[in-house]
């Protein structure tokens, strides 16, 4: 089992940027973020493996960074250039396999207004 443990989410303004935060119990392959907005499936938004592969979404390429800390089993998330379509829920997962993640934090709440 991993436990996993999210934050940095908040309000911010459209063109703002935030940063998010996730440490793991345990050192795990996979680690990311998926995000789920009112009305919307939740959908996977950056990955990245132990050895530093990364996988983005169209919609955020270019404005958000995905990074990982194998010594403190902690993956990051960049944001930039927030705009009001990010807004949502924002759960850190990890797995054995980049797809499916196995394991899930509890979401952390990111507002952007515009």
């Amino acid at each position: 089992q991993v436990q996993l443990v999210e934050s940095g989410g908040g309000l911010v303004q459209a063109g703002g940027s935030l940063r998010l935060s996730c440490a793991a119990s345990r050192s795990i392959f996979a680690m990311g973020w998926y995000r789920q907005a009112p009305g919307k499936q939740r959908e996977l938004v950056a990955a990245i493996s132990s050895g530093g592969i990364t996988f983005y979404a169209d919609s955020v390429k270019g404005r958000f960074t995905i990074s990982r800390d194998n010594a403190k089993n902690t993956v990051y998330l960049q944001m930039n250039s927030l705009i009001a379509e990010d807004s949502a829920v924002y759960y850190c997962a990890a797995g054995p396999n980049t797809r499916p993640m196995t394991y899930w934090g509890q979401g952390t709440q990111v507002t952007v207004s515009s």
